[in-house]
């Protein structure tokens, strides 16, 4: 499947339009149960449920794991915390939010390609 990186990184997030939740797990660094839960807590985490109830995640679904995951692990915040922390953030300061860490990913991409050159 995807190969992590020892050095703690994430993975970018590949070209794709959807992913599996398995995919995700490995992208974001944390497991599928966790997703399942965090779906429940976070009312802006919907990925579109197909046949069976399979869940299917997209880029800007990886993008807000990634941003719950921060404010967790990272910053600290308990679920209820990180749930206002996200409610209370306008539209606009997401979407900038968004294309800065795809731009980051980018660029992390491109530097990779260079180094192989």
């Amino acid at each position: 499947m995807l190969e992590s990186k020892n050095n703690g990184e994430l993975l970018p997030i590949p070209p794709k339009r959807y992913f599996t939740i398995g995919e995700v797990a490995e992208l974001c660094a944390v497991k599928p149960h966790v997703l399942r839960y965090w779906e429940v807590e976070f009312p802006q985490l919907k990925p579109v449920k197909r046949r069976g109830n399979r869940r299917y995640y997209q880029r800007q679904d990886v993008v807000l794991i990634r941003q719950i995951k921060s404010l967790l692990y990272e910053q600290g915040y308990t679920i209820g915390g990180a749930r206002q922390k996200m409610s209370d953030k306008p539209e606009e300061l997401d979407r900038v939010k968004v294309e800065s860490i795809e731009m980051k990913e980018i660029i992390r991409e491109l530097e990779e390609v260079i180094e192989n050159l």
